[in-house]
């Protein structure tokens, strides 16, 4: 199975930014631990992490291409406005699952809306960085429904 994990703007400045928010630890930590998770499944994960709109489609666009057989995108702050990220996945027809760190029903009014979730199979909020692994699971899951039917 082939994964794609995408992971757009600040993420790449975790464990410095918000740690009340996102946590302590950095994103080696969470490339450590998708890795990790990667040889527990037995599956071939590609993670990705762009501060760019455009990049982030490019790679959207890329998995359509290469093989890919599930995404798990957390857009960051694109979630909430990004047509254009939320078009390039409704074009991708695989399983994805949309990401998030932290609960973003729980914080400001304007993180509540989601342009992005309507075009994913799942949201998954509120978990830490813990939720990745949920993520994981799910779209193996989801892989594996997919191909009895």
């Amino acid at each position: 199975m082939k994964l794609l994990v995408i992971n757009g703007p600040n993420l790449n400045f975790l464990g410095i930014r918000e740690k009340a928010v996102y946590g302590t630890q950095d994103y080696n930590a969470l490339l450590a631990m998708i890795e990790n998770k990667a040889k527990e499944c037995d599956c071939s994960i590609d993670c990705y992490q762009s501060n760019h709109e455009g990049a982030i489609i490019d790679r959207i666009q890329e998995a359509y291409f290469d093989g890919t057989e599930a995404i798990i995108i957390n857009p960051g702050a694109y979630t909430h406005y990004s047509y254009a990220i939320r078009d390039a996945l409704a074009s991708i027809f695989v399983p994805k699952i949309e990401i998030h760190i932290s609960d973003i029903m729980a914080r400001e009014s304007f993180r509540h809306v989601s342009v992005t979730a309507e075009v994913c199979d799942e949201q998954i909020k509120g978990l830490g960085l813990d939720g990745y692994l949920v993520a994981i699971d799910h779209a193996i899951a989801l892989i594996r429904k997919r191909a009895e039917q």
